[in-house]
């Protein structure tokens, strides 16, 4: 069932400016003041210092745009500024990446405005939008798989280089050929590199929700970042964002803004 909400109407706009939560049985204004009726009450609104509070619910203020300039050129939207007297929550999408995210806490107040990095938020198992992403790198075939309860050890030939990037806390994944389709094999939990004594090995928590058992020896091998921690921005022509502030009081937010630089593939 789709939400329902009360639509103004702004003479000095010309337009329809705001939804609002409350959604009344009834409604009317008189000697300057605006009335509802909900369940069998009588409401008289803006009467008091608590804002969004309809009919004893509490809701948040939320506002939805768009950057969108130079929609041709693929960039890289690296940070937000607010121009605000509080900070926000954020939820970011593009047409090529979803569920980047501010959190009001992580903002920083600088020369007057709120100013933070944006975080891509990623999803385990990874979505198939991730794949493309500077986080994902391929390691190669494994040689050999061995399993000890929750432990899962893949073992590389000393002839491929793991690489220093891959990190504890890292998602491995593996692909089957035709190479087509990709699962999550764990969590790395150690890296054990010994080339002079044969030892190129990764070691995995295998009990991560949404993992499943390497069926065969030579499967290929990847791994996926923390994609919060290694975040480089957020990815597309566009970024759609939303910014939502669960203050009771009075807030401004007079512009929104963001850092934005060409992507380079």
């Amino acid at each position: 069932m789709a939400d329902n909400y009360t639509l103004t109407y702004s003479e000095s706009s010309k337009g329809f400016p705001s939804f609002y939560s409350f959604y009344p049985d009834w409604m009317i204004g008189m000697n300057n003041y605006f009335y509802s009726f909900k369940g069998g009450n009588i409401y008289r609104h803006n009467t008091n210092e608590t804002r969004n509070n309809y009919y004893g619910v509490q809701y948040n203020s939320t506002i939805t745009s768009v950057f969108n300039e130079q929609p041709l050129e693929n960039k890289l939207f690296k940070t937000i500024a607010l121009q605000s007297d509080s900070s926000w929550n954020l939820e970011l999408d593009s047409d090529i990446q979803s569920g980047a995210s501010i959190d009001s806490t992580w903002f920083e107040k600088k020369e007057g405005a709120w100013f933070a990095y944006v975080r891509n938020n990623g999803t385990v198992p990874a979505a198939t939008t991730e794949y493309d992403m500077r986080s994902v790198s391929g390691i190669g075939q494994s040689t050999s798989v061995s399993v000890v309860g929750t432990s899962t050890t893949i073992n590389f030939s000393t002839s491929i280089s793991i690489g220093s990037e891959i990190s504890i806390g890292d998602m491995l994944y593996y692909s089957l050929s035709p190479y087509n389709t990709i699962t999550l094999a764990g969590q790395v939990s150690d890296i054990n590199i010994n080339l002079q004594s044969g030892t190129n090995n990764i070691i995995v928590d295998n009990s991560v929700s949404g993992a499943a058992a390497i069926p065969i020896q030579n499967a290929y091998m990847m791994y996926i970042k923390n994609q919060q921690a290694e975040s480089n921005g957020l990815l597309g022509h566009y970024c759609l964002f939303t910014a939502t502030n669960s203050n009771t009081t009075a807030t401004e937010l007079l512009a929104v803004q963001s850092e934005v630089m060409k992507s380079y593939p």
